[in-house]
This record gives C-alpha cells, structure tokens and sequence, in this order.
C-alpha cells in the first residue's frame, strides 16, 4: 500500500500527454519482443505508447486483423466505432477510421464528435442488428478504451455482431494476424481521415440519444421521477459525462454531474493503492473524493472512463462493496421485475450469472429465490450468449461490471453497463425507501457476514504466464487455514472453461489466484466467513502458493 493512496494527485503524478501521443507515431514495436507484440487479454489489447506497446503500427495491424475477420465471417454491415477520454484514445480513433475507409467498410462514429461508452456501444449494435440487419447487414464494434487504466495507457476492444466482447477464439484469430501484420503495418492501405470522414462509408450516429431515450425499458424511471431523489454522478472524467447530463434533461432527474471536465492527465483524481493515477470506481482511494461529498445527496454514482464498471456510494456508508451491491441488485430485481418470475414465462427457469472470485454471498441469494448459479472464469465474455438468448437474466463480476435483461426479459446490454448498474441503485432507493447499504444489511442477516478481500501485486509477464498456466495438481495441502479442503479447480464449474489461475475451496472459505488480464499484476481473491482474522489465514496461506510458482 503507498502511502499516499487516496490522496490527492499532484503535479509530480501527471503524465506528459505531448510525449504520450509523440510516441503513438514515433515509436514502432518491435515485432520480435513479446512486450511489444499485440496481446489481447480479458477485454482487447492494451498498452502505453512510450513502452512501445501501444502504437500507431498496433492499431493498423489490429485493424487491418478485424477486417479480415469480418470479411471471413460474412459481416457486411457496420462498424460502430467508439473512444473514451484517455489520451491515446484520440490518434487511435482516428487510425481506425482510416484503416476501415481504406477497404469501404461503413463506419458509424458519435454525431458530436465526442465519446461514447461501450455499453452505449453495445446497446446500439444490439438495436442495429435487431432492426436494421435484414437492409444494412450485421454491425459490430470497436472500441477505444484501456478501461480504468492509468492515463498513460490506451487500449482497444472488438465486439462482434452479439454486441459483447469477442471470445477467446475470435481474439486468439485477432490477434494471431495482427502479429503477423506488425512487421508489414506500413503497407496496410489507408485513407487520410478527413477525406474518410467525407466519403459516404462513415456517418454520424446519435450513439446517446438513442440509448438515453430507451432506458425506461431497463429502469424504472417514473419511480426516480416521483421521488424527486438527490443524485450525484461521477463519471471520473470519462466517457459518460454526456450521458449522465442528457438522462438529468431527458429525465427531469436533480442530478448533478460531477468532475464532467475532460483532463487527459486525470488531475483531479485521488490516487489508488499503489500510488498511481487509476479511474477505477470500485476503489474506495481512488473515489476518495465522492465519498468525502456523500452527505451532498441521496445516493451517488460513478463509472470508469468506459463507463463499463459503477461505484455505488451511499451517505450512510460511503463506497459499497462491489460484491455486496451485486448481491443486493440481484435480490432487488428478482422481487421487483414481474415479467421475469411471470408464471409460464421462460425466464421462470433463467439462471444468474456470476464469475468464480465473487462472493458465496451472492450464491445464497441467487439459490434463495430458486434460481440456478450460473458461475464462470472472469471475463464478461462467458455472459453474452445467455444474456444474448435471455437463459441469464444478469451476469456480473467482482470488478464492479454488471449487465442484466429489460424489463420484459430481452437483451439490453451484452457488455459490462456502469450507467444501468448505477441507475438501478437509485431506483432501490426510489422505491424501497432503502439505501442499497441498507438492504445489503439486511441480506447478510438472512444469509451471513462474508469477510472479502482482494490483494494485488507487481508480476512481469513471464511471471503471470507461470500463473496463468498453474493447475490442480500444484496444490499437494489438504487444509487451508486450519480447514480440510473440499475442492480445488483450474476450471469454471458453470461451463468447465479455463480459470486462467486456480480456485482453492473449504467449508468456510476460499481464495483464487490470477493474473489480470490488464495490467502487470496478479490478483489474489480470497473470502472467509469466520471473519477477518481467518480471512487474513487464507490470504497469507494463498500468499506462499503464489510465491512458490513464481519463484520456480
């Protein structure tokens, strides 16, 4: 832990934008370092200029790969081309535009000239594909976002015609070409952007208005309307900052959007665990500042730059625990979406998704109201084709990213989606009279008081491999924590895919280990409900695991 964290940047902590994107076209990887290759993890390719790891000749070649695959797929229609607020999302949106008018492909980009956040995204290609299809073709996306990264890094995303993101053998193809291309990028044909931007192939979309105007599906806003609630909502400086002032207009909301000014250096952050600048708004350093403004409303929301994660922060209790709000919001829908527990209905038999780092308390909610667990490595890509047939009413991660079907049981989102997440927690407010803080209160009575943790750590790329690659086998222990142990698994038990990492399973407790799949850390999870002293046994225990495989 720095000693600084949650502390307010200063000057000294800021990247230097100028050189960032002097290196987007100043440096070229070099094909044959695997730092510098293209990589795609959970979600895209990420990276930092400077590092050569994220440059104009990676975007070319990715592009280029995406192409090629659309083209081998039969994908005819668009490509809805979105970019977040980071400063690397800039050259590369424009690099994008001109690979894709390069080869006639039509390119849909935000009407004001501004940033789109990818559920935005994902929403329009689900409407797209579900209206238009038949006359323009199947759309897909791409995105420009390293997510909640510092502001040094960029990051780009393919999500094909199922509107979420591409899966492990779409990515593996992606990336697979892309390599390939890196070293030839320079030959990849392109038009200049301002002559792309005249020719018929690329068009405005009103990307905000279209999913503002249709959140009534999903949430229930006569009920935020009537209740005349005092909210917050804190975009940190990302992509949804248009967003969340075009709900307070559409809606009539008293809504105060905060931090809405668009600072590529992020100075206005306070400063996350380790001392860095990172927009993550389920860390209770970096949302410092609107937990300190809590007593200003009646519930306050933030998101990431891509508005892909939410942050819930109530006056009673400040930053929620990201596993505690899904819990709750699961509890909260299955007792207040009637088309969804309709008698004869389909979705009568819909499960509920979770990842497998997530908390048990999630699991005894789920089961109480009768309904099946749904549980699979990390990576919101497991959720999309049961979000996408309406076989999973909701999918969510640890990481504070959720999606869930409309009100009558049909896709909204098949990406992570901050702005409904965030919604949905005022709208418990609105109708309950009880802060999602307080409903959870209440479920951990009913179900119990489960002590969660989350550790992370430096880890290069040859240690996380070493990680990644860990299997049952590694663990020769029968106890954890003083505990026999009842299972240990390299696999997801909801669809029997990889974890990427290990989960270690007693009566009382567990833990998983993992790289992330985003930076250069490893994560370890761990879960106890025999309270925070146990909790710190199986934490040190996992610990000495990890530190045995990467010493090896």
């Amino acid at each position: 832990m720095n000693d600084r964290a949650g502390h307010p940047a200063s000057e000294s902590d800021l990247t230097d934008i100028p050189q960032l994107l002097d290196d987007y076209h100043d440096i070229v990887p070099n094909p044959d370092d695997p730092a510098q290759r293209v990589s795609f993890g959970t979600s895209g390719h990420r990276g930092t200029s400077s590092a050569g790891s994220f440059n104009e000749a990676h975007i070319v070649a990715i592009t280029q790969a995406i192409v090629e695959y659309r083209r081998a797929q039969g994908i005819t229609g668009p490509v809805f081309l979105a970019r977040d607020t980071h400063a690397l999302s800039e050259p590369a949106f424009l690099t994008v535009n001109e690979v894709l008018a390069a080869s006639n492909i039509p390119t849909f980009i935000d009407d004001r000239d501004g940033y789109t956040p990818t559920p935005v995204l994902s929403f329009a290609v689900l409407r797209h594909n579900r209206d238009s299809a038949t006359h323009f073709g199947q759309a897909d996306g791409i995105i420009l976002t390293p997510s909640h990264n510092p502001p040094t890094d960029g990051g780009i995303k393919y999500n094909p015609p199922h509107g979420g993101p591409a899966g492990a053998e779409e990515t593996a193809w992606i990336e697979d070409r892309a390599n390939e291309l890196l070293s030839s990028w320079q030959d990849i044909p392109r038009t200049q952007f301002q002559r792309a931007f005249h020719l018929e192939n690329t068009q405005n979309f009103d990307f905000i208005g279209a999913y503002v105007s249709a959140l009534g599906d999903v949430v229930d806003l006569p009920a935020l309307q009537s209740a005349g609630l005092r909210i917050g909502a804190d975009p940190l400086g990302g992509a949804a900052v248009d967003v969340w002032a075009a709900i307070a207009d559409a809606y009539d909301l008293d809504l105060t959007v905060i931090n809405p000014t668009i600072d590529p250096t992020w100075s206005f952050m306070h400063l996350d665990w380790d001392g860095k600048i990172r927009m993550d708004c389920s860390s209770e350093y970096t949302m410092a500042g609107l937990i300190s403004a809590r007593s200003n409303f009646d519930i306050a929301l933030g998101n990431d730059p891509d508005a892909d994660r939410h942050g819930i922060v109530t006056p009673d209790a400040g930053l929620m625990n990201p596993n505690h709000y899904l819990a709750t919001a699961i509890d909260y829908l299955l007792t207040h979406r009637p088309a969804w527990t309709a008698g004869g209905s389909a979705l009568g038999a819909a499960g509920v998704g979770k990842t497998l780092v997530s908390s048990r308390l999630i699991d005894s909610v789920i089961t109480s109201h009768g309904r099946t667990v749904y549980e699979v490595p990390v990576g919101f890509k497991w959720f999309v084709p049961g979000l996408l047939d309406s076989s999973l009413l909701f999918g969510g991660e640890e990481s504070a990213g959720a999606s869930f079907l409309d009100k009558q049981g049909r896709p909204w989102s098949t990406d992570k989606d901050g702005i409904i997440m965030s919604l949905l927690a005022a709208e418990m407010l609105a109708v309950t009279g009880q802060t999602p803080t307080q409903r959870c209160a209440e479920l951990t009575q009913q179900h119990g008081d489960f002590t969660y943790r989350r550790v992370e750590a430096a880890a290069d790329r040859k240690q996380k491999a070493k990680l990644k690659s860990i299997s049952a086998d590694s663990v020769t222990a029968d106890s954890l924590a003083g505990e026999p142990i009842t299972a240990v698994r390299s696999h997801a038990p909801g669809n029997e895919a990889a974890i990427g990492g290990l989960k270690v399973e007693t009566e009382s407790a567990w833990f998983a280990a993992r790289p992330s799949g985003t930076e250069d850390i490893y994560k370890i999870y761990a879960e106890s409900s025999r309270g925070g002293e146990h909790l710190q046994r199986v934490i040190d225990e996992a610990q000495a695991l990890v530190d045995s495989v990467l010493a090896d």
